[in-house]
């Protein structure tokens, strides 16, 4: 249960984020207005009716308005190429690494003694039978 309420707040915040919020609520007037002009016509006049631009309901009104301002509001298409070219076309900065020395240490036994007397181990034990 948590992870399906979880999904669907993930895909709505999606939704939200990418705008086709608008979108939904266009749908959900136009099944709306096509349900109650169903009602009272045959199913193509109800189609055309619910499609017919010169008779919007309140939700189509609403929603055309949401959009235009949201193009209004949205900054030219040349801002915005523009800026996704510097992110492009930034300069690097170079690395600095520095200097190797010209011979590895010696790995000889400097530091630690070599062990010269034998390891002591136990006899064998008798296999049970």
């Amino acid at each position: 249960m948590r992870r399906s309420f979880s999904i669907l707040c993930l895909g709505i915040a999606w939704i939200c984020a990418n705008g086709a919020m608008l979108d939904a609520v266009q749908v959900f007037a136009w099944t709306r207005m096509f349900a109650g002009y169903a009602c009272a016509l045959p199913v193509g006049a109800a189609l055309r009716a619910t499609f017919d631009p010169a008779k919007p309901c309140e939700l189509c009104v609403a929603v055309a308005k949401a959009k235009a301002s949201e193009r209004r509001d949205a900054p030219p298409a040349a801002a915005r190429s523009a800026e996704k070219l510097v992110l492009a076309f930034s300069t690097l900065v170079p690395l600095a690494f520095p200097a190797r020395p010209g011979t590895w240490p010696s790995a000889g036994p400097e530091s630690a003694p070599a062990r010269v007397e034998p390891v002591p181990v136990r006899p064998p034990r008798a296999v049970l039978a």
